[in-house]
């Protein structure tokens, strides 16, 4: 499944939830932060901390077969339901499919303007880390 396919299943998967009912979107991403797969305990530390966050956030990445999975995990429930859709939507991808995709998704089902201004700063930071990844991965194996 692609990037895109992923994403607009998420998109799908908000469009269940009225619109002007936040407090069921909140839910879904709190529920959504339960299934995140949890990054290993040894790597939860200072260089996988993604700065920016106003919770803490550990994001880890590894190549696999040439394409990147990510773990992660936050202290903050809410935050852990953000990281969890974007491993969702990039983990298992190649670093060029990753760098290439675009997240209008997260407009899509509106993050950006319903999340305090810390949180959407966070959000955009988890993006340019998982982005950072992807280009050195990138770099190493010429992709």
């Amino acid at each position: 499944m692609s990037i895109q396919d992923i994403q607009n299943e998420i998109v799908d998967e908000f469009s269940m939830f009225d619109e002007e009912n936040w407090d069921e979107r909140y839910q879904y991403l709190i529920d959504l932060g339960k299934t995140l797969p949890l990054i290993d305990e040894k790597y939860k530390v200072e260089e996988n901390t993604i700065k920016g966050c106003q919770s803490k956030v550990w994001l880890h990445a590894e190549e696999n077969n040439g394409k990147i999975d990510f773990t992660a995990d936050s202290d903050a429930i809410l935050t852990k339901g953000l990281i969890a859709i974007l491993i969702r939507s990039f983990s298992g991808h190649a670093p060029k499919e990753i760098l290439e995709a675009d997240t209008e998704f997260i407009d899509k089902i509106g993050l950006k303007e319903h999340l305090s201004a810390t949180r959407a700063n966070g959000l955009v930071s988890m993006v340019k880390q998982i982005k950072l990844y992807a280009l050195g991965y990138s770099a190493q194996t010429n992709q």
